[in-house]
């Protein structure tokens, strides 16, 4: 759904694997403090799950 809502608004975006990439799994737990999927960070801020309000916020959405 995140990468959807992204693609539909025209934004962006980095991928991360993290079940095939330790490192990028290593930095999202440490970031976050958390295993879920998705996560998204946004200028150093970590929205976890599709928080379509946030991301609208965040992104200059309207």
């Amino acid at each position: 759904m995140v990468k959807s809502y992204l693609a539909d608004n025209k934004v962006a975006y980095k991928e991360i694997n993290v079940a095939e990439d330790k490192a990028g799994r290593d930095d999202m737990i440490r970031k976050s403090g958390k295993m879920v999927v998705p996560q998204i960070e946004i200028d150093s801020e970590m929205i976890i799950g599709f928080d379509k309000a946030k991301l609208k916020e965040k992104l200059g959405i309207k």
